[in-house]
């Protein structure tokens, strides 16, 4: 039997051709996003900002409006209501009201008490509130946790290969990660730690797409020494390609099924884990590759290490 193959072997592809036209509309989409980011902002979750959980589930099915105006008469600010797999468990997330912390205990007390009161027989699986100086300190963790990953990734490949890849690749995930924030910042999707984990994971698979493309690269790079270096790239990412295809169908497969029939919770996480692993592809081909050329790697960039090794090594002691 056949085995079915997405790539065929003899595939030549010009990436190269379109590097230009893909750096441009690269720019012009990060800087759209990080604008949005700017103007609109990021609908943080109380993780980030403070505030009050209450989830609940119902004896019977209730209408989500019906809810919210229950809520909102208690004057504790706009409620996000948000339905947990049926039309019987909610989650309702308030605002952390101006005042101490008691204040926001008194909050989530009303409201327990309120759907107690109008429901009989429902049930409060988790009453919780986040103060601001806790919230805060989880949103710079996050952040601090994606700069540092990004960081320490990009010195890895500048020690494994050159400074040209290092570079490449911080570039790369800078570019990945300010196009999923903007799609957060133009959804107004809620951002809680769940999404801060998904941005780790965006960062890890770009990384291990780029670094199997980079590792070809370099190969070629000694194997093919007189190639010129936009057809040594295009050679390399042609070699790849089966592999780059076959892993992110794969994923991105198993997300849209998640994406579809997962738990509404997930639906962040899930969304932005399937754009960005769509993004990763294209910025492992028309981000990292050609960031070498306009950096200046040249065919013959690793032949001269290696020629001082030579002579180290056949220097008379």
């Amino acid at each position: 039997m056949k085995l079915l193959k997405l790539v065929p072997d003899n595939t030549n592809i010009d990436f190269m051709k379109w590097r230009n036209i893909a750096l441009i509309l690269s720019i012009i989409a990060t800087v759209g996003s990080l604008v949005l980011v700017g103007v609109r902002g990021l609908n943080l979750g109380i993780d980030f900002v403070g505030g009050q959980v209450v989830r609940a589930t119902f004896a019977q099915p209730v209408n989500i409006e019906d809810l919210r105006g229950k809520v909102a008469t208690l004057n504790v600010g706009e409620a996000s209501i948000q339905e947990f797999g049926d039309n019987k468990t909610y989650q309702i997330r308030l605002p952390k009201p101006e005042g101490p912390d008691a204040a926001a205990n008194q909050v989530v007390t009303a409201v327990r008490a309120l759907i107690i009161k109008d429901y009989p027989g429902v049930k409060v699986t988790a009453g919780e509130s986040v103060s601001g100086k806790v919230s805060g300190e989880l949103a710079w963790d996050g952040a601090l946790a994606i700069g540092l990953a990004m960081l320490g990734i990009a010195i890895y490949i500048w020690f494994r290969f050159e400074w040209q890849f290092g570079v490449g690749a911080l570039v790369t995930l800078f570019h990945d990660v300010a196009m999923v924030l903007g799609f957060f910042a133009l959804t107004q999707l809620q951002v809680d730690l769940n999404i801060v984990a998904a941005f780790l994971a965006i960062v890890g698979y770009s990384l291990n797409d780029t670094v199997v493309i980079y590792d070809r690269i370099r190969e070629n790079l000694r194997k093919y020494r007189k190639m010129e270096i936009v057809s040594l790239l295009n050679f390399s990412l042609n070699e790849t390609l089966s592999r780059t295809i076959v892993t992110s169908l794969s994923i991105m497969l198993a997300l849209a099924v998640l994406l579809a029939l997962g738990p509404d919770v997930l639906f962040g996480l899930t969304i932005a884990i399937l754009l960005g692993t769509f993004i990763g592809t294209y910025s492992s081909i028309y981000i990292s590759s050609p960031a070498l050329v306009w950096m200046g790697l040249k065919p013959d960039s690793f032949i001269k290490a290696e020629a001082d090794e030579d002579v180290t090594v056949a220097k008379p002691v």
